[in-house]
């Protein structure tokens, strides 16, 4: 399934709903954690293939997720916390989600996004190398970083400022209406 991943389907999609979205899932699928979202988002559209982004946001977060279980097996304290950001900078649109779970190990960090190489023991080895193959067919780049904020990983989801567009404010529905009729 790996090597047979469909091509991108582009259009454009509210970045922050995106991140929304994937946030969503990982609070209702591990409630023992808090997942935040730094506040506010930036209003922006990322012309993307948005299930794939989607799951790549959703892959990142269950891993954040399972790290942090991993660390509170041995220590239950801190709790679980996972920060979410969307960054625009001039250059990039970037997804980051900071853990304080065990973090990335200092030996062959840089290899944990080729297939099938995993630090779990129950692990694939595919979740990373399908975010990167995402990121790379997105034009992007993926990152692993230790964290800043929190004592675990920061991962970083980077998309070329060339794909991001401010979103359109929505239109009043009867002046929408009355712009058809009129022909204007």
């Amino acid at each position: 399934a790996f090597a047979r991943m469909p091509a991108p389907k582009f259009a454009a999609a509210d970045a922050g709903e995106l991140l929304r979205q994937a946030v969503f899932a990982q609070r209702v699928a591990d409630p023992d954690v808090t997942v935040e979202i730094a506040e506010p988002l930036p209003d922006v559209n990322l012309v993307c293939d948005a299930r794939m982004v989607g799951q790549a946001l959703a892959n990142i977060l269950k891993n954040a997720g399972e790290a942090i279980a991993t660390r509170r097996a041995g220590s239950p304290v801190p709790a679980g916390r996972i920060i979410t950001r969307l960054v625009l900078d001039g250059r990039h649109l970037c997804f980051e989600i900071e853990d304080n779970g065990v973090g990335l190990p200092d030996r062959d960090r840089d290899r944990l996004t080729e297939p099938y190489v995993t630090t779990r023991e129950k692990g694939t080895g595919l979740g990373l190398a399908i975010v990167k193959r995402i990121l790379e067919d997105h034009g992007g780049e993926l990152s692993l970083t230790d964290a800043g904020a929190l004592e675990g990983a920061l991962v970083t989801l980077g998309f070329p400022a060339t794909q991001v567009s401010p979103r359109a404010a929505p239109q009043d529905a009867v002046t929408a209406g009355r712009q058809s009729k009129n022909g204007r």
